[in-house]
């Protein structure tokens, strides 16, 4: 710890430092940057002023030619800018530019004696982006606004962006993430406005999004936001996979207010292909009550006039959802009689109401300060886990809040920009029993009908305080053109956690154990439930993108990070743990090292190592640089979860048991207890913990050298510009490993088959005074290759045309392979899971397109496609008890295709919406929108039997894994702006 101590104290240092940079604020990673060459008729022009002016809120940065005409204007906000060059003894160049998130921008000029304007400045396209070694994608504002969106999360447009998938994208879905590269949702990372978003306790990646089925930002506060998928520099960090970098917008200097409201009902989302099928067999089918409003508006312009700027916005997500209860218990159990399962049936109310808030001011102080200052609120309740066999009062209530505040400033002096962050994010997640106090009671028919209190109450808070500061300059000249840049990031994280898993005591209850008359056993868990860490992360980098010559571009940069406080680095294990593990060792089916095992709370340090270098390059092909080849190999970092690295103390100290009961007034065989009524008093159950035999807690086990998750990038492709549609091709890798799992250490297989199909074949082999053994391994890899194609014509309108279009298209071609864990508890060892592929989709297209219909009185059409050839599964299983000749075979069933265009795709869906202003009065306009999601109502199909090819039924689906054609009517108010 002493070295984790003398870190802190460096990162304080730098923090410190940081205070004695030149103000600044505004990380580079929601800036854009335009650079080029001025050449007159004699060859390069040195000294030339070229001056970028934001034509929405008049700002301006200028530069100065060197001496072989080459500029850069670094940091630079996104927006549409008017580019002059002037110089002596020639005419002025002014240019029109639109730059996005993250771009990077060639603009050369050719000077004359006359004045020329390239390009009008008021239809000026998206810039189109040739020289980048990212695999990125831009989502611009026009298609933010313009595709369709059930549920207005700006995440779901990550699809646009090859090799991208979203998680759980359904109107009632709990879990709305994204992943890409083969890596789980954990290993992605979101920057709004430069400030980080990563949830460093739970799951989904992004602070917020696990478990939710609400959206992280407020949608029409969104300006644009970049996607990029392979080979982000250095410049950003904690994230292994993918990245979404988002800027937000911001006042300008015409007052604009935008309004919107969304409706949806039952009467407008058809039945899918089960609902139908239920409807036929069941004469009292009825549609579960639905309904949901989403409201929003937003309010921007200027306080003074080229200086001080508002922008405010608030959406607000109102569902109101009917689930449906229908236990119905098996006849011929008396036992069941005595229970009243039918006044827990009927439609009972899951309520979601979510709401999002967001406000900015930015100043300029002078044209070299700028001040940006913002605040984002959500709030999330939510009620929901019931329906179907599971009673309303065993139902959780859901609370999610998410709060961000963001001061931030920019500096500029010469060919210095000093960029500068400080935030603060309190980010809360508190899942809890809607109706606490019932015991829970779980039936084993109809797999399974629980009823009685939800049986776990959690609240996990991550409060982060962040420091950011990056210094750009562009003034070396060896060997060609550098624009240096490096910077330091220090977060300070205060974890508080409380997990009262499985508190309220689950009693199982099945028909093979004498007809449901008493259960067979009770799971709980009890214990002290307070975790909590102070953790500090520093990241360093330093970036050179360097042109030796004008058609070359190479980036070299290196990031380290460090974490104080990752895992439990001062945990003791146990002495009766590490002694009876000891002594026992010959019954593990895994080989205990002690060494890397147990620790006396100085065995485990920090990880140093995390040491990541970054390399591209592109080369223009051409002398305008519309083709250009382009590569690049990088190692990135992430972090293991705080609730994963808790596991292993949760264990013992919220432990968690099983009680087996006895028939009353029988024999008592060996570790089970003589049924009575009283033990439905959980101060009973916990009095039977004083007797040893029943006080045998779970043992989890952290390696003492655990490593954070590691990926190794690489990518080679081409690029082209036909005029303002860029197409791209390349070949992309990823090669990941360090990835945490548990497996059971004293349970195993002990047959060549390893199956529980075979007698016999697995064995328990019981550690004395203790539960199952579980060691943890970051054995686990991935690998991931793809070919990806993708052609983009950002929406632009032309000169003195009222209408514009754009569309894209994304193809990825790819496989994804596995090994050594199935999830964070995988079963049994490594051997069961080899290398192999896992779910696993060879193709998958995504095209959208927004369009002004022309002669069509304003009428816009848009639409998303989303075609996926159905990931592949495997066929039966190590752990399969269905059959015991069954074949494992890996990656071994495909979905069946369907016809959409060609018979090649397991998943089709067709969302459009249409969208026309009918009414306008004094530079107001009322419009009305309609969006169809799923058009031709494709069944795409999943839960497939996979078990075994023997069995009649194998291939067939049990459910749909998308929604059902459904229709949303809205309305629009717009005024000012555009």
């Amino acid at each position: 710890m002493r070295r984790a101590r003398i870190v802190s104290a460096v990162a304080a240092a730098l923090l410190w430092a940081c205070t004695l940079l030149p103000p600044g604020a505004e990380a580079q990673t929601t800036t854009g940057r335009i650079r080029g060459y001025v050449r007159g008729p004699g060859g390069d022009v040195a000294g030339a002023t070229v001056t970028a002016r934001n034509t929405e809120t008049n700002q301006r940065r200028q530069a100065t030619s060197t001496g072989n005409g080459f500029y850069v204007l670094p940091g630079l906000r996104p927006g549409p800018y008017e580019i002059t060059v002037q110089s002596p003894g020639f005419g002025a160049q002014r240019r029109g530019l639109q730059l996005l998130v993250g771009q990077t921008v060639d603009a050369n000029f050719d000077l004359a004696e006359q004045t020329v304007t390239l390009e009008a400045l008021d239809a000026v396209a998206p810039a189109v982006e040739t020289r980048t070694s990212e695999v990125a994608t831009n989502v611009t504002r026009e298609q933010i606004e313009g595709l369709p969106s059930a549920d207005r999360n700006f995440l779901g447009l990550a699809v646009l962006a090859p090799g991208t998938r979203l998680q759980d994208d359904r109107l009632d879905g709990t879990r709305k993430t994204f992943t890409a590269g083969a890596q789980p949702a954990e290993q992605v990372n979101v920057f709004i406005d430069g400030a980080s978003y990563k949830n460093d306790l739970l799951q989904g990646g992004v602070a917020g999004q696990d478990a939710s089925r609400g959206n992280p930002f407020p949608r029409n506060a969104i300006r644009e936001f970049r996607i990029i998928t392979q080979n982000f520099k250095a410049e950003y960090q904690k994230a292994s996979s993918a990245i979404i970098t988002a800027t937000t917008r911001s006042g300008t200097n015409r007052w604009e207010t935008d309004g919107f409201l969304n409706y949806q009902d039952r009467g407008l989302v058809e039945l899918d292909r089960f609902q139908s099928r239920d409807r036929q067999n069941n004469p009292d089918f009825t549609r579960p009550d639905y309904d949901r409003v989403q409201v929003g508006a937003n309010l921007g312009g200027p306080i003074i006039a080229d200086r001080l700027h508002f922008f405010g916005s608030f959406e607000r997500n109102v569902q109101n959802r009917a689930r449906r209860v229908d236990i119905v218990p098996p006849s011929g159990y008396p036992a069941l009689d005595t229970i009243d399962f039918a006044s827990r049936n009927g439609e009972f109310d899951e309520p979601f109401r979510a709401t999002l808030l967001f406000g900015k001011l930015t100043y300029e102080h002078n044209p070299a300060s700028f001040f940006e200052l913002s605040y984002h609120g959500r709030h999330e309740n939510d009620v929901r886990d019931f329906g179907g066999n599971t009673a309303f009062e065993a139902a959780t209530r859901f609370r999610n809040d998410v709060h961000t505040g963001i001061l931030k400033h920019t500096w500029t002096r010469g060919d210095l920009l000093n960029e500068a962050t400080v935030s603060l994010q309190d980010y809360f997640y508190n899942p809890q029993p809607n109706t606490p106090g019932p015991i829970n009671r779980l039936f084993g028919f109809g797999c399974c009908a629980q009823i009685g209190g939800f049986v776990s109450d959690q609240d996990f808070r991550q409060l982060r305080a962040s420091v950011r500061n990056d210094l750009t300059w562009s003034g070396l000249r060896w060997a060609g053109e550098h624009v240096l840049k490096g910077g330091v990031n220090v977060d300070f994280l205060d974890y508080d956690v409380v997990k009262r898993n499985a508190e309220t005591p689950r009693f199982v209850y099945e028909p093979w154990y004498f007809g449901f008359a008493f259960p067979n056993k009770v799971e709980f868990q009890t214990g002290d439930p307070n975790f909590g860490a102070r953790n500090t992360q520093l990241g360093l980098y330093l970036q050179d993108d360097w042109s030796p010559t004008e058609r070359l571009v190479l980036n070299l940069g290196v990031r380290w990070d460090f974490e104080t406080h990752m895992m439990n680095y001062d945990y003791e294990t146990p002495g009766d743990v590490a002694d009876s593990l000891t002594k026992y060792q010959d019954r593990l089916f895994l080989p205990l090292d002690p060494d890397r095992y147990f620790t006396d709370g100085d065995d485990r340090k920090p990880f140093y190592g995390a040491i990541q270098p970054r390399l591209g390059f592109s080369f223009a092909l051409d002398s305008e640089a519309r083709t250009s080849v382009f590569g690049g190999w990088g190692i990135f970092y992430d972090r293991t979860l705080f609730d994963h690295a808790l596991e292993e103390a949760f264990a013992l100290q919220h432990p968690s048991y099983t009680l087996f009961f006895a028939p009353p007034g029988g024999p008592v065989p060996a570790g089970q207890v003589e049924w009575d009524e009283r033990y439905f008093d959980r101060d009973e159950l916990l009095a039977l913990l004083q007797d040893r035999r029943f006080n045998t807690p779970e043992v989890k086990l952290l390696p003492n050298d655990l490593r954070p998750p590691k990926a190794q990038h690489f990518n080679l492709g081409v690029r082209r510009a036909f005029g303002s549609v860029e197409a791209s091709a390349s070949y992309n890798a990823v090669r990941s490993k360090n990835i945490l799992t548990f497996y059971w250490a004293d349970q195993g297989f002990v047959c060549p088959q390893r199956a529980f199909g075979v007698p016999g074949c697995f064995e328990n082999r019981d550690i004395p005074g203790w539960g199952t053994i579980l060691f943890g391994d970051d054995a686990g890899k991935t690998w991931y290759d793809a070919l990806q194609v993708k052609v983009d014509r950002p929406y632009a309108r032309s000169a003195g045309r009222s209408w514009g279009w754009g569309a894209g298209l994304a193809v990825t071609v790819a496989e994804r392979e596995t090994q050594g864990f199935n999830d964070l508890f995988s079963f049994a060892q490594a051997v069961d899971y080899p290398r192999q592929v896992r779910n696993d989709e060879p193709l998958r297209i995504v095209g959208n397109w927004v369009v002004d219909l022309p002669f069509a009185g304003g009428l816009q059409f848009s639409g998303l496609l989303n075609l996926g050839s159905g990931t592949r599964q495997d066929v039966g299983g190590r752990a399969d008890s269905h059959n015991p000749n069954t074949v494992f075979e890996p990656g071994g069933f495909e979905p069946g295709t369907e016809p959409f265009l060609v018979d090649a795709f397991a998943y089709r869906m067709l969302d459009v919406r249409f969208r026309k202003d009918f009414v306008s009065f004094r530079g107001s306009r009322i419009g009305v929108a309609a969006d169809v999601f799923n058009v031709f109502n494709f069944d795409n199909l999943g839960c497939f039997n996979t078990f075994n090819r023997e069995d009649a039924n194998f291939g067939r689906a049990g459910c749909t894994v998308s929604d059902p054609r459904r229709l949303q009517i809205g309305v629009e108010y717009r005024a000012g702006g555009r």
